[in-house]
């Protein structure tokens, strides 16, 4: 599973760069994979300081994270700011994310 974890890291490396904001699903691998928003990255928020820093993201990117209901988005925008990421939203939930607008 590591394994798999550090490809798909890699695929989304360049896709992730590329963007204006990074969009991370904080969910499980089996959650992630029963639906998530296009063009997001899954890493899983007990790994979230790890993970971002592997796709080496400046500590201002815009950082946009979410779950199922936002309680494991909070823990990892926590975490991210404690390790001095300081652009990081907690959108909330995958429908939350699915409906966001750079407006909310």
């Amino acid at each position: 599973m590591k394994v798999l974890y550090t490809i798909a890291l890699w695929m989304f490396t360049t896709v992730a760069m590329a963007a204006d904001i990074v969009w991370i699903d904080v969910r499980s691998a089996a959650e992630f994979q029963s639906g998530h928003k296009e063009g997001a990255i899954n890493i899983p928020h007990t790994e979230i300081v790890a993970g971002v820093e592997k796709l080496q993201l400046a500590k201002d990117a815009e950082i946009n994270l979410y779950c199922r209901s936002g309680r494991r988005a909070g823990a990892a925008q926590s975490d991210l700011q404690q390790s001095g990421y300081s652009r990081v939203k907690n959108i909330g939930g995958l429908t939350d994310a699915l409906n966001y607008s750079a407006a909310d």
